[in-house]
């Protein structure tokens, strides 16, 4: 449940450029300062809400919020994820794009969600991330945190990526393909799943290492548990790599780079008011419809 506080607060996390915004932000808004929150918004949302108090996106979770209302598609939540999961903020996605398979809210089930968070009927579910280190020899040179995955791919398109897989430390298998994914249980129904992964459930304990375009036809998904440490060593030669976290940040890679892949510490909690993650695949992704 969403834990109460005397000083209720919460924030507003929107998608760019949706025009609707002009008419749904001001409405929440109004909604929010009805129930006695105070409210801050990304700069995404500041356009719509003048008198509100605008906090960047990075630096939101640093606010002691109930709660952030994320208003856009999955790449948004993600985003708003991968801000908000270390401060352990609950997160509820409303979905103003067509899939929203993690955004599970529909507008016109905004205010009746809300009214169920007033009234301590919303669960909160969490969900694993996977963090990943990146070694330049020998040297740290970034580190992520992803809700969804992690994956290494060719920079160019003139020749496959080459990747050596260790988990725990014991060689797995030196990968030929376009991209190596390694994803959480929420990710596995994303990229990996369109690479031919395994879709797990949420509360699956375990990573899923997936080859995109492999040149073998024996390199298949390898899941593996989320005690795993998972090493991929890029095999590049004079080219380039590249690695990207969640689709949507990430930085390019060189021969010898080390990517360590781990359970991360932190967990993004999204906010659930209904359904099961089995009725989320038949409604969504229109799986084992009869």
């Amino acid at each position: 449940m969403v834990q109460r506080t005397s000083d209720k607060s919460a924030g507003i996390i929107s998608k760019p450029d949706k025009p609707e915004l002009g008419t749904i932000v001001p409405a929440l808004i109004r909604w929010l300062g009805q129930h006695g929150y105070q409210i801050v918004v990304d700069s995404e949302t500041a356009p719509h809400a003048p008198s509100i108090e605008v906090v960047a996106r990075e630096e939101i979770a640093s606010r002691p919020l109930c709660f952030v209302v994320m208003l856009g598609g999955d790449g948004t939540l993600l985003s708003a994820a991968r801000s908000v999961a270390r401060a352990g903020i609950p997160v509820l996605g409303v979905n103003l794009g067509s899939l929203g398979f993690l955004t599970e809210v529909r507008l016109d089930e905004l205010y009746p969600t809300l009214e169920g968070i007033e009234a301590g009927r919303c669960g909160v579910e969490a969900r694993s991330m996977v963090h990943c280190e990146i070694l330049r020899n020998d040297t740290l040179v970034a580190a992520y945190d992803a809700l969804n995955d992690i994956v290494v791919g060719k920079g160019t398109i003139s020749r496959l990526n080459h990747c050596d897989v260790y988990i725990d430390g014991e060689f797995v298998s030196a990968y030929k393909a376009d991209s190596l994914i390694v994803s959480t249980p929420t990710g596995s129904t994303a990229y990996s799943l369109a690479a031919g992964g395994p879709i797990l459930m949420p509360t699956v304990q375990g990573f899923v290492v997936t080859p995109v375009g492999a040149h073998s036809l024996t390199h298949r998904p390898l899941v593996v548990p989320d005690t795993s440490n998972i090493t991929l060593v890029v095999n590049t030669g004079a080219e380039q790599a590249y690695l990207s976290v969640d689709g949507q940040i990430g930085m390019p890679m060189y021969d010898g780079d080390r990517v360590g892949c781990r359970k991360s510490e932190f967990q993004v909690k999204l906010l659930r008011v209904r359904g099961t993650f089995f009725d989320v695949l038949r409604t969504k992704l229109k799986w084992g419809q009869r």
